[in-house]
């Protein structure tokens, strides 16, 4: 299970940040060659992207690239030139149509297989910033075994949905809702859309704390100083590893004596318990036995 709790956003522009995102330690580092990038300047970042790819150096961050929408022009040549360097996803913006996600599928194959890359290698995330695109979210999720998530928008999202930013963001209740539920459903991660307010680290922390107990794996990060608190929402606390490991021990033993349910702490355990039980062990590093 690869932990997907933030994923850095990095200008595509920006060499020192493409050099150093990963020393903020996210789970994962996005090289922005979308919104970050004025038209004039994405051939300039495009390359400047792949020089940093060829470095290597990220530490143990899963390394994507935000490529341009596939009704643009750059999308192709984006992969063409991000893929050969043995990157870990990309990911795609303003995604609305499962074909295109078939056609991607394919044309990663081809650009692995030249690259002498294993064909498959390149999973894909898709940005669900439509309402069309949020609709359609099971299909596009369905649409690739590369799909690793699926993601709402925030600012894009509100545009198309002709609404603007509230305090609390109830202009995004339902979309959110209907991501992490395809998203459950077809088996990849959901993640979340960015926190815009740099400075509102307590509106952070409860948006965070929502969006995890909705289903959500992680966020969307666009500044360093963010990503401890989320890391501290999604990171199980002490008492509930504890807590697992007696249910998943107990879930063992119970196993082995041939039954079907056991108490813990005087509750009746079942499967559904012991099975987020085993997830809170996975997303703290752990296996469902308890060990590293």
């Amino acid at each position: 299970m690869r932990l997907r709790r933030t994923k850095l956003y990095l200008p595509g522009n920006n060499p020192n940040m493409l050099l150093r995102g990963h020393l903020f330690n996210p789970d994962g580092v996005i090289l922005d060659l979308e919104d970050a990038v004025a038209v004039s300047e994405k051939d300039a970042a495009r390359i400047l992207v792949r020089d940093v790819l060829r470095r290597g150096d990220f530490g143990s961050c899963e390394v994507t690239v935000r490529i341009n929408a596939m009704d643009t022009e750059f999308w192709r040549t984006d992969i063409e030139t991000v893929v050969p360097c043995g990157i870990d996803g990309i990911r795609i913006p303003k995604v609305e149509n499962p074909k295109d996600i078939a056609l991607m599928d394919e044309a990663l194959s081809q650009i692995e297989s030249k690259a002498k890359i294993r064909v498959g290698k390149t999973l894909i995330f898709c940005l669900l910033e439509t309402a069309l695109g949020i609709w359609r979210a099971y299909d596009i999720a369905k649409a690739s075994r590369r799909v690793a998530a699926i993601c709402p928008g925030g600012e894009d999202l509100r545009a198309d949905l002709k609404t603007t930013r509230s305090p609390n963001s109830e202009e995004l209740i339902g979309p959110r809702r209907m991501v992490v539920l395809a998203a459950h459903a077809a088996g990849v991660d959901a993640l979340d859309t960015v926190f815009a307010d740099i400075t509102d680290d307590a509106g952070l922390r409860r948006e965070s704390e929502w969006v995890k107990q909705l289903g959500y794996q992680g966020k969307s990060v666009i500044h360093p100083n963010q990503i401890p608190i989320i890391h501290d929402v999604f990171t199980p606390t002490a008492k509930e590893i504890e807590q697992a490991k007696k249910i998943v021990e107990a879930a063992a033993e119970a196993a082995a004596r041939g039954l079907g349910a056991v108490q813990v702490d005087g509750k009746m355990v079942d499967k559904p318990v012991v099975k987020r039980a085993e997830f809170t062990l996975q997303r703290a590093g752990l296996k469902a036995g308890g060990e590293k």
